[in-house]
């Protein structure tokens, strides 16, 4: 047949993770909500699991307690001998894992929403982990079509060097969607609003795509991240200017050679030096400071996906 790709029954258990960081709102709020009251993510032939994923650090309104879950789910976490005298997160990260995985294994959930909020002026954002999962790009592709004139960008992962042990990678097709800009431990209705249409339509497209409906091959234009960019500092580590007037809030906007990048206390402008046109986003993101990443620079990509077809 002349399917591209024919999935089998690849939507049957979903789960939706909020709070993997516990200071972003929008996911924790919308999670508890449908833990309480699960209507609203219903839908048709699939089993939908609202989850708490860090219920200590939501408990603390912190980003986490001892390490951020979101970079746990290694290998060698997630094979090390359980104990208490591991990071709690490390803990949480091997319970998450036997959950929802094993990661990488046949019995894993076959989707992962993850819920996460940026300080940054990111708007609605989608993040692929991988340029050949046409299932999400499928999807991305008609969350994108149902929210237009509202714009939401796909921020793609995929880096040679920059690996990301996210928590949704246990899933066999991870999603992550960070919304902002909000700052940590606020609500802010639009933010939460927008999160929760985006994911109305993620599953909406699930429930099409077990009904039978075959999607036919599509592009979707990416941002692919290109390398992280740190704040200048001295000798001493310590960070001696700030992200530029120009750049702050301009998430998704071209920055070409010779823009202005970072301004010293002093009032200097130091300018962007790289080779060609790039997109920054997470532009100060407030949980990126102990990171030492002052933003990310992207590169845009059109990725083709093939058509998809439940078998």
């Amino acid at each position: 047949s002349g399917w591209n790709r024919i999935i089998n029954n690849v939507a049957r258990r979903v789960a939706i993770f909020g709070g993997t960081h516990g200071n972003e709102m929008s996911g924790v709020t919308l999670v508890n909500l449908w833990i309480q009251n699960g209507k609203e993510i219903h839908r048709k032939g699939v089993e939908t699991k609202p989850f708490i994923t860090n219920p200590r650090a939501v408990e603390k309104c912190t980003r986490y307690v001892d390490t951020d879950l979101n970079r746990a789910f290694t290998t060698e976490n997630l094979s090390a001998p359980s104990g208490d005298d591991l990071p709690y997160e490390v803990q949480r990260a091997q319970q998450i894992n036997e959950i929802f995985g094993p990661k990488g294994s046949p019995e894993a959930y076959d989707v992962i929403f993850d819920l996460h909020n940026t300080t940054s002026n990111m708007g609605c954002t989608l993040i692929l982990e991988s340029s050949k999962d046409h299932f999400n790009l499928q999807m991305m592709h008609y969350i994108k079509k149902a929210i237009a004139p509202d714009s939401c960008p796909v921020l793609l992962t995929e880096h040679p060097l920059l690996k990301y042990s996210t928590s949704r990678s246990v899933a066999k097709h991870p999603i992550g969607l960070e919304v902002g800009p909000q700052p940590q431990g606020v609500l802010r209705s639009n933010i939460f609003e927008s999160m929760r249409v985006v994911l109305k339509h993620a599953l909406d497209f699930i429930e099409l795509f077990n009904e039978g409906l075959e999607f036919p091959p599509c592009t979707v234009d990416v941002f692919r991240v290109s390398e992280k960019m740190d704040y200048p500092r001295d000798t001493n580590g310590n960070i001696i200017a700030m992200v530029h007037p120009n750049l702050q809030d301009c998430d998704w906007e071209p920055l070409n050679p010779g823009d202005p990048m970072f301004q010293t206390f002093d009032g200097t402008t130091l300018r962007y030096e790289g080779a060609g046109t790039v997109y920054p986003t997470f532009i100060n993101e407030a949980a990126y400071y102990e990171k030492q990443q002052a933003f990310v620079t992207t590169r845009r990509e059109t990725l083709a996906a093939g058509a998809i077809k439940k078998t």
